[in-house]
């Protein structure tokens, strides 16, 4: 393990807290109840207290999907033209098997349904209209299929997310004249309002900043189930600004896994952003294990310590930070810029974020969840690069 601020002088074991979690030993709080606890007893005497940390975010996440397996018809069918609820799935996989992605949209689109609410309704347990068609083999005779499908009567159904919890974000606003619609929501002209969207002190990789205790393997609770961590998310990469040990900017992100059939429909919401479409949210809360004093200390960083950047989204290019604000400003629901006042909201759910904090501390403090240890670290180091236009016309 990394020792970033020097030597600790405690030193826990996954095992020895996994032990203490079978005997409902163990003490576990959420990440926000640790930074008052730091605050009365101080780190040392509070690493030796906690075991557990539990963190929570519960946000639109774009970069999510589900993969499927819808089972042989007699006759069967290789399907390759998939659609569910209307919703365009992918074709070019196995047979049966099928991918479909958050933002996916129902042809013809406008109605403001998804890919993610077609998950959403799975997950809830409800009906969903399946139409396919294929172009007929010896193997696969049929060209077409069209029936009513639920969770129940699909083999595997499983979430897999390539980009979730980015671990910080940008604050955006507006300085032109006219209102915008973006992914972070309706920004008003003028700068009359700004949004964000992070559960900050709460927010998982702003408790482990440096993925010291996440990694391949890393169990999670994904909406409303357990999952897993798979990779490092895809723009994954970290970056030399960071006030308090955490980053200013939008940085580590990761990839994950989970059993759909595992999971509640509190925990996955299908989103219609205005202007700007389709997204998922979903709840997701990583336990970080307080195996020393350094990391006790990280994750008691608070939200008056974690800054994000605001950003100018009217323009299209060159973005560049106009201030820094903390998590605390923010919330406050007004932040000031030369002389002004704006508005502020958050486009994630700090309430959801805390109902997924406190059902993963349930479930440890109950024996039901058990930490496991990641057999690969993910990269100290990682850069971005961008999609550089070249040949054609």
């Amino acid at each position: 393990m990394p020792d970033r601020c020097g030597a600790s002088k405690l030193a826990k074991s996954y095992e020895e807290i996994n032990e203490k979690i079978r005997a409902g030993e163990a003490m576990v709080l959420t990440a926000e109840e640790v930074v008052d606890l730091v605050r009365k007893k101080g780190v040392e005497k509070a690493a030796e207290q906690v075991d557990v940390v539990t963190t929570g975010t519960f946000g639109a996440m774009c970069s999510s999907g589900a993969f499927l397996n819808l089972g042989h018809a007699d006759p069967p069918i290789r399907m390759t033209d998939i659609r569910l609820n209307g919703v365009e799935a992918y074709g070019g996989l196995a047979a049966v098997d099928t991918y479909l992605g958050a933002t996916s949209l129902i042809d013809p689109p406008g109605t403001g349904y998804g890919g993610a609410h077609v998950i959403e309704d799975l997950i809830a347990g409800k009906s969903v209209h399946l139409l396919a068609t294929g172009p007929g083999t010896d193997c696969y005779v049929r060209k077409r299929i069209e029936t009513d499908i639920t969770l129940d009567d699909i083999n595997e159904a499983y979430l897999y997310n390539p980009r979730n919890c980015y671990q910080n974000y940008s604050i955006a606003t507006n300085t032109s004249d006219r209102t915008i619609y973006t992914y972070m929501g309706k920004l008003l002209p003028k700068m009359k309002n700004a949004t964000y969207s992070s559960a900050g002190e709460l927010s998982p990789l702003l408790n482990d900043p440096h993925l010291d205790t996440i990694g391949m393997g890393t169990r999670i609770f994904l909406a409303g189930g357990e999952g897993y961590v798979t990779w490092p998310g895809t723009q994954f990469k970290t970056t030399p600004e960071e006030v308090n040990g955490v980053p200013v900017a939008g940085a580590r992100t990761l990839a994950l896994t989970g059993d759909m059939k595992q999971m509640d429909a509190r925990f996955v919401r299908g989103l219609d952003i205005t202007g700007y479409g389709i997204s998922l949210a979903i709840g997701v809360g990583i336990p970080i294990p307080i195996l020393n004093e350094d990391i006790m200390r990280r994750c008691a960083i608070s939200n008056d310590e974690i800054f994000a950047e605001m950003l100018d989204y009217s323009l299209p290019t060159g973005r560049t930070c106009m201030q820094r604000y903390s998590y605390e400003q923010l919330r406050s629901g007004t932040i000031e810029y030369e002389g002004r006042s704006i508005r502020t909201s958050s486009m994630s759910s700090l309430s959801g974020a805390r109902a997924v904090a406190e059902t993963l501390k349930d479930w440890i403090e109950h024996g039901e969840f058990l930490l496991n240890q990641p057999c690969l670290q993910f990269p100290k180091e990682g850069k971005l690069k961008g999609l550089v236009e070249k040949g054609g016309q």
